[in-house]
């Protein structure tokens, strides 16, 4: 398949009815602004947004419809679905941080799991309506045997700290859903795997580039646990736009339901977390400490992905190269310190995004 023709697939949001779970994080906010921009009418369900979120900062509560609930509660998840009818739904809300599984493994387990099912379980109030679901899971679920091969759709789901267990228990209560209850329905299912995401705007602690503008913007050095771990680095508009192809993909017929797509970088943009600052402090200089953490609990070390098939099938590719995405990231938080707004930050890139765009003066930036 060719790449996706960008036109049509905006005129294919223009008016569609997307409800998005998990709306009030990272990168829920930046799908919220996008979909928004692309005329998408947009229902949000998710926990109320962080003080310090992008979501408040771009003020989308503005200019979406908010519904505020936890994927546990099921009757309040089933009340906003009833009520807002979706074409299409985006599965985002979850517990999404590998060291707090590890401190709340039950609230991680309920909310990744149990909240899924809970939402699978609400469409049924969509009974004699189309409608396309992309349930978003996580590059951790493969069983990972720390080896520079790529994973495939097919290999076998694992997962060693609670998050990637349950992420992985995710994967298979969608597929036993799809076959037990979708076959032959108005109802589609797929999933999307994607891995460590980058972007101007997260507020999350332990991750890298919040980390760095929360250490630099204060005047102090970034202290680094795990230097050497290797990841896939993508920026978050690679794979937001994914989703929202394979969401389109699914209610057009395009694709089977049932399916699991994979999400990732180029190969060359699995760099160690030292490699991955030294691209950075040459957009923001700055002070990096290594401090191994002996006692730190297990985290991947080496995990990539195999995207052969969503090239071969979608028509998807990563636009933008592990370098141009540290750059933008290290810049965005940069330039928003120096006072620029977040929604000006956010739809600069956006915009060179959809036009593929390599130009630093495109994007806004000096």
């Amino acid at each position: 398949m060719e790449k996706v023709d960008a036109a049509a697939a905006r005129r294919f949001w223009r008016d569609r009815k997307v409800l998005l779970t998990g709306h009030t994080g990272f990168k829920g906010a930046w799908l919220s602004l996008w979909l928004l921009e692309w005329g998408a009418r947009v229902c949000g369900f998710a926990l109320p947004a962080e003080p310090d979120s992008l979501y408040r900062e771009l003020r989308l509560h503005e200019r979406l419809l908010h519904r505020e609930g936890d994927v546990r509660d099921a009757p309040g998840l089933a009340a906003a679905v009833r009520e807002f009818q979706p074409d299409i739904v985006i599965h985002m809300a979850a517990q999404s941080l590998v060291r707090a599984s590890y401190r709340d493994p039950l609230g991680t387990w309920s909310t990744n799991v149990l909240g899924t099912a809970h939402l699978l379980a609400s469409l049924q109030a969509l009974a004699g309506r189309r409608c396309a679901v992309v349930v978003v899971t996580t590059d951790k679920v493969y069983e990972n045997r720390e080896t520079d091969v790529p994973y495939d759709e097919d290999d076998r789901l694992g997962g060693h700290d609670p998050y990637s267990a349950s992420k992985a228990a995710c994967e298979l209560l969608a597929s036993s859903w799809h076959r037990s209850f979708l076959q032959g329905s108005d109802t589609a299912l797929v999933t999307a795997r994607s891995g460590n995401v980058i972007g101007g705007g997260d507020r999350a602690a332990d991750r890298l580039f919040p980390d760095l503008a929360r250490a630099f913007a204060a005047g102090l050095p970034l202290s680094v646990r795990n230097p050497d771990s290797t990841r896939p680095w993508q920026h978050v508009l690679d794979p937001l736009n994914g989703y929202l192809e394979l969401g389109r993909q699914l209610y057009l017929g395009g694709i089977e339901a049932g399916s699991c797509w994979n999400f990732g970088p180029e190969p060359t943009a699995a760099l160690k977390v030292r490699d991955v600052l030294r691209i950075a402090t040459q957009a923001w200089p700055g002070a990096v400490r290594f401090e191994a953490d002996a006692q730190a609990p297990h985290e991947a070390g080496k995990l990539s992905l195999s995207t052969r098939k969503v090239r071969e099938r979608l028509g998807w590719v990563p636009r933008w190269g592990i370098e141009e995405s540290i750059r933008r990231t290290t810049l965005w938080y940069r330039e928003h310190q120096a006072g620029r707004s977040a929604q000006s930050l956010c739809l600069a890139d956006i915009a060179a995004f959809s036009s593929n765009s390599q130009d630093t003066k495109e994007s806004g930036f000096p």
